[in-house]
Formats: structure tokens, C-alpha cells, sequence
């Protein structure tokens, strides 16, 4: 099959790979229609997160049909279109029962192989999906699969973000980073309730999108940090939501954050090293709230307001290419050129 692979910093190719098979009585194969390039693919590629097996199948946002299922495939079935979130799991264990399927006891990373050790990732005519009655969802005939493979990753991601953030209509909020997940993060919290809030992102066409959105859009600099004190009468916001995962966003969302605020980050930082203190982060009675979205559980909950025309997340994704053109497509998106927002491979 044709697979887009990494194969050092800043370079993948198109690569013909083995086909996968079941392994396992609970497997299913998934033919994929298109697979989507996310901001966490770009930590890997320019070398931030180390210790991915050369040729790796990349990605963890993927949708098609399934062609082969294991024979304890109870609800999942051949010929059903399916959409996934970027981890497995297995629906039974205390974390799946309680909300947190992204912490599955035996769930595992698309896209992650480590010494041999993992899953190969979604950017690829074919996925090996274990786990696959508790991981996969039917995508409802009204959802596009532009919508579904939102709804797998960023989506979720942006909406758990927002509700992390306890949105209240009479609150100040900011979010930091205007990507696909940071726009979504901006309609969700919206959506909630947020009425004053604040975008910070250094690329104009992203800030005209936050704009066209509802919220205010800056540079991220001290004007920014500023115009925030400002609104707030000096304190600083009640919510800094972080959706960059680099040191700089950390840094300035604490600078932001009033006294006793939340600090909500699903920016997946790559460095052990915190740009405050806890003696800092006790001083500001600071709530720090991250983690790995439990996208499953976020796709039960919003594929029916992406059904019924609440939210329109179609247009999100802003470039599509072929799985010919993978290479081509990394550069455009980890680059930030054409104005790509969000790239996604359609595979024939």
C-alpha cells in the first residue's frame, strides 16, 4: 500500500509499505478516504519529539471503510464508513467507563512506533485499527468526512479545551494559537457563552479567521498583554486557553492569567522544563488543567451538534491533496504556506 513514512527531521516520503493484517480477533482494517496532517504531526517532523522509528507510517486523523474485521468485531462490520479518534481503546476499563478513553489501559497512539513498538498512523491507504467496536464510530450519512475527521481530533481537542476553560458569559478569556484547533477552541467557547474574548496568534490571515469568529485577534507581544490588562482592569484573564505547546505560549499565557485563574493546555509540549515555577503557580492560586483529549467520548457528544447544523466545521480544513503529493503537503502545512490552515490527503 501507499503510506506517507517519516523518515528524519523535516523530511517523509511516499513510500509503498506491506498491507497490514488483522493480529488480533478484535482488529479491524480501515480503508482510508482521507487522513488529516495535525499541528502534532509538525513535533514530530521538525524534531521536537525524538525516539519515532524511522518509517513510521505518519498521522492519527483518519477516515474510510472498514474492508476486514476480526471475528469479535461485534458492532463494527465490513463496508460500515467509520471515523476514529487518534488513540484506541477498549471501552471496558475504569478510565473508558469514566470519560477517559484517551487513557485506555490498553489503548495505543496512531502514529507512534518506538523499537518497533506501536501502531503505524492514518496517512495511509490502509489502518490497522485494534480495538476496533470500542475505537471506531459510524459516521452518520449527513456528516461529510471534511466534518468526521474534525470531529476525531481537532474538534474534540478544541471543544475539550474550551470546557476546561468553566466559560462564563460574564468572563474574560484568551486563546493562544489560532490553528484548526485554536479556531475551534474559539467557536466552542463561544458557544459556551464567551463574550469577551481574546486571540493571540502571529499570522494575520489566522487573525482575520479569530476575527470573523467573534473574538479580538492581536500579535502575541506585550500590546496583547497589555490590551488584556486593560479589559480587565489589571488582573488578566480568567482563562488563558494554550494551544501551541511551545515555551513562549506558556510563557505569556501566565503572564495573562488573573490571580486564582485556569490555565487550560492542550498544546502538546515537548520539553520537561515549565516556564513558571511552582512557587509562581502557587503565588497566582493558578489551576493548570491539560491532558491527552478523550476524543471518543467528545465524538459521541458533538458528532449530533455537527448533524443538526449547530456547528459547521466543514471549511476548516483549507487544502487537500493527494497521497502522491505528501511531501508537497508537509511543506505547505509546516511551513504555513498558500495560507494553509489545515491539510488533509484524500486518498482514491
Amino acid at each position: 500500500m501507499k503510506a506517507i513514512c517519516f523518515k528524519e527531521t523535516e523530511k517523509v516520503s511516499v513510500d509503498q509499505i506491506d498491507d497490514p493484517a488483522i493480529l488480533d480477533s478484535r482488529d479491524a482494517i480501515v480503508k482510508t478516504s482521507m487522513a488529516g496532517l495535525c499541528g502534532s504531526d509538525l513535533h514530530v517532523y521538525f524534531g521536537r519529539e525524538q525516539g519515532i522509528d524511522v518509517g513510521t507510517v505518519m498521522g492519527h486523523e483518519f477516515v474510510g471503510h472498514v474492508v476486514a474485521t476480526g471475528d469479535r468485531c461485534d458492532q463494527i462490520q465490513i463496508g460500515d464508513r467509520v471515523y476514529s479518534p487518534f488513540t484506541t481503546n477498549c471501552g471496558d476499563c475504569y478510565f473508558c467507563q469514566n470519560e477517559l478513553p484517551a487513557r485506555c489501559v490498553k489503548g495505543s497512539l496512531f502514529g507512534w512506533r518506538e523499537n518497533g513498538v506501536g501502531l503505524h498512523g492514518g496517512q495511509s491507504e490502509l489502518v490497522r485499527v485494534p480495538l476496533a467496536d470500542a475505537t471506531l464510530k459510524k459516521i452518520p450519512e449527513s456528516v461529510s468526512d471534511e466534518s468526521a475527521l474534525l470531529l476525531g481530533d481537532n474538534f474534540s481537542t478544541g471543544f475539550y479545551c474550551a470546557e476546561m476553560a468553566n466559560i462564563r458569559p460574564d468572563g474574560t478569556y484568551v486563546v493562544i494559537g489560532c490553528g484548526t484547533v485554536g479556531l475551534l477552541c474559539i467557536m466552542s467557547a463561544i458557544h459556551m457563552g464567551a463574550k469577551n474574548l481574546f486571540a493571540l496568534d502571529p499570522v494575520p490571515a489566522r487573525q482575520k479567521q479569530a476575527e470573523t469568529l467573534g473574538a479580538k485577534a492581536y500579535f502575541p507581544d506585550s500590546r496583547a498583554i497589555q490590551a488584556i490588562k486593560n479589559e480587565t482592569q489589571g488582573r488578566g484573564a480568567d482563562a488563558v486557553m494554550e494551544l501551541v505547546g511551545l515555551p513562549d505560549a506558556q510563557k505569556i499565557a501566565f503572564e495573562l492569567l488573573r490571580p486564582g485563574g485556569i490555565m487550560s493546555v492542550v498544546g502538546c509540549h515537548c520539553t520537561p522544563n515549565f516556564s513558571f515555577s511552582p512557587i509562581d503557580a502557587f503565588d497566582k492560586n493558578l489551576t493548570y488543567r491539560t491532558g491527552r483529549c478523550p476524543a471518543r467520548h467528545y465524538m459521541d457528544r458533538l458528532t449530533p451538534m455537527v448533524e443538526d447544523g449547530t456547528f459547521q466545521i466543514d471549511s476548516f480544513i483549507s487544502q487537500q491533496f493527494s497521497a502522491d503529493e505528501g511531501k508537497h503537503a508537509y511543506d505547505i502545512f509546516a511551513n504555513r504556506k498558500n495560507g494553509c490552515l489545515k491539510a488533509a490527503i484524500r486518498f482514491d
